[in-house]
């Protein structure tokens, strides 16, 4: 009954204030009106002290106070809102594919550039609940890490196991995009989105990546690519017989390829020299992705005064039954 109450005359509400009032006028009245005796002295009347039915008379004053605040409350008309939604979700189909390559643990970006890109790439998961979306990860090679799902838990939890060294090392930017473009050509969502990150230059792989983009245009899939790394030299760890050492070396990225393999399918190429400006790049890429949400909403209101006018009344009719019988006094 209390969830969700709205009054349709609020304003009778100011009339509790005349609750205190009415309790002080009790209180004076009450004072004032003790009887009164002469005698020599009151020795006799010391230990006689007050019995529960004095105390209990009070009670009536009690039921009056709650009969005049149900009044009240009832002329504000209380009313119970229920509500329903019609939804109807059209989401956005995306794939992820994700360089894996040794040289994505450069340390320009921290911890280093695969970590950075996994902790982006979760956030940006989150946000998209109505979207399905899948993983491919690639390097010298490329596979499916996880289909297109709408179970982000076990999306995330996948995406956490991934590594560097999981397959042969290399830049395969084709096969990447093509075994993307393979998840998604069978898609039925209004939209459907490829977004490639990598750090290097495609150096391997059977197909090249224009020619997997230009698969993509003809499916009707959007390419967002995504270099990664610094300008110039990045550290980057090395194995060494007295364990890891880094040295500097030269971060090289086919900016001008991703370029063309974001133009051809009408998409965007970002470059992310930093984590603040890999982070704002998802999110740029998330507001130009948006599902469509159409909402319908139904309200039904229910007055609900009649139990509380009903409860005014049987604390009324009570108090004028116990004044005249149980607490009946005479002048």
């Amino acid at each position: 009954m209390f969830r969700n109450i709205e009054f349709a005359n609020p304003e009778y509400l100011y009339l509790l204030a005349v609750i205190p009032l009415m309790a002080v006028w009790y209180w004076y009245k009450n004072n004032r009106s003790k009887a009164e005796i002469q005698l020599s002295t009151t020795g006799p009347f010391v230990k006689t002290g007050k019995t529960i039915k004095q105390y209990l008379y009070h009670g009536l004053f009690v039921l009056r106070i709650l009969t005049v605040a149900l009044l009240i409350v009832a002329l504000a008309r209380p009313q119970s809102t229920s509500s329903s939604k019609d939804i109807s979700i059209e989401g956005i189909d995306i794939v992820m594919a994700l360089d894996i390559s040794t040289s994505m643990l450069a340390e320009d970006l921290k911890p280093n550039r695969l970590k950075a890109a996994k902790n982006v790439a979760e956030d940006f998961i989150e946000k998209r609940p109505n979207d399905r979306i899948g993983l491919v990860v690639f390097a010298g090679e490329a596979f499916t890490q996880v289909p297109l799902t709408t179970d982000h838990k076990v999306l995330i939890r996948m995406l956490d196991e991934v590594k560097s060294g999981m397959i042969e090392d290399g830049t395969a930017l084709g096969d990447g995009l093509a075994t993307a473009v393979s998840r998604l050509r069978d898609s039925k969502a209004i939209s459907k989105v490829i977004i490639l990150l990598t750090d290097g230059v495609n150096n391997m792989g059977s197909l090249d990546p224009v020619s997997a983009a230009e698969i993509a245009k003809l499916y009707g899939i959007r390419i967002y690519t995504i270099g990664v790394g610094s300008r110039g030299m990045a550290p980057y760890p090395v194995q060494t017989p007295f364990g890891v050492r880094y040295q500097n070396m030269e971060v090289n990225i086919d900016e001008a390829l991703l370029k063309k393999v974001a133009d051809m399918t009408d998409g965007q190429y970002f470059r992310a020299t930093s984590n603040r400006k890999l982070k704002e790049i998802y999110d740029q890429i998330d507001k130009m992705e948006k599902s469509k949400i159409d909402v319908t909403e139904f309200y039904q209101k229910t007055e609900e005064f009649e139990l509380l006018a009903l409860l005014a009344l049987l604390f009324f009719v009570l108090e004028i039954f116990l004044k005249y019988t149980i607490f009946k006094t005479t002048p």
